[in-house]
């Protein structure tokens, strides 16, 4: 019975609530991992949770050590999971509806510096198909600010060079144009025309713009792969998270001059509140205005 209900609220994410296939995964996997917690207990079976269970679990969740953002979405998981179900009529009340979420807590983003970005690209190999590729993704990524995922999901027709705009399907597949400065068309025309047609098996007709080297389209992790590399290869001391491009093209915009509202569209955030973490300065830029205003600097 529990897998059938669980597969019911899947099928919700996808047409009703018309969730991003991580999404699903990330929720599938959480409410799974909470029915083999409750597999272990006396009372086993959603219908029988009491708020006493969730304290319980809250419990184990903080043993095991999860990071805060990692556990407040296994408990956003969770209580809609179990609100799914009391509008299904399966149980009558919802045990999660009291469980308090962790707060994230208010780290700045991690970001590269402009030299560190120059670096990143001058240790791509533009001799070979693949270096030209991964050229590309990382200009890409700096120019625009999309996600990895985004990145992963963008289609040949999606790229428009004669006005230098981008088709990008982002979280809750909502779609939006962005637009790609010169460094990032050129670097991917030249990816285009010299290096993706040899990566391209023969016969194969594959719709995504960037494709390893079976011809298939990179995945999420493939571009996360590449990036690492080029940290590597630049000799760069931080790693290459997920975002740190996304955080290095809004901090650069936002340092610059850029309008919040106007990086807010540009990245595909909901709400102003996500984008405003951005609005820390770096550094260099606090020593250059106290040097240029300050009568005794």
């Amino acid at each position: 019975m529990s897998s059938d209900w669980i597969e019911h609220f899947v099928r919700y994410l996808q047409i009703e609530r018309n969730a991003s296939v991580h999404t699903v995964n990330n929720y599938r996997a959480d409410i799974l991992e909470f029915d083999m917690f409750l597999k272990q207990q006396p009372k086993a079976g959603f219908a029988a949770v009491s708020y006493a269970d969730v304290r319980d679990y809250l419990a184990v969740l903080h043993k095991k050590e999860y990071a805060r953002k990692t556990a407040a979405r296994k408990i956003s998981a969770l209580r809609s999971f179990y609100r799914f179900l009391v509008r299904e009529e399966r149980i009558k009340s919802n045990p999660f509806v009291l469980a308090s979420t962790p707060k994230s807590g208010s780290r700045l983003p991690t970001f590269f510096y402009e030299e560190e970005m120059k670096a990143i690209f001058e240790s791509a190999d533009v001799s070979s198909p693949l270096g030209m590729r991964n050229l590309a993704i990382a200009e890409l990524l700096y120019a625009t600010g999309i996600r990895v995922s985004e990145c992963a999901g963008i289609d040949m027709k999606d790229l428009d060079f004669d006005i230098g705009i981008l088709l990008v399907r982002g979280k809750g597949r909502k779609e939006r144009y962005v637009p790609a400065g010169g460094f990032a068309l050129e670097a991917i025309d030249h990816y285009i025309q010299s290096a993706r047609p040899k990566l391209q098996e023969s016969k194969k007709e594959e719709e995504a713009l960037f494709l390893n080297f079976r011809g298939n389209r990179l995945s999420d992790r493939s571009i996360r792969t590449i990036l690492n590399k080029l940290v590597e290869d630049a000799s760069l001391k931080s790693r290459m998270s997920p975002h740190v491009l996304r955080h290095t093209f809004a901090t650069h915009m936002l340092n610059a001059g850029a309008d919040l509202r106007t990086v807010q569209e540009l990245l595909g955030h909901s709400s102003l509140s996500a984008t405003q973490i951005y609005t820390h300065v770096t550094t260099d830029r606090l020593k250059d205005t106290i040097t240029r205003f300050h009568p005794r600097a």
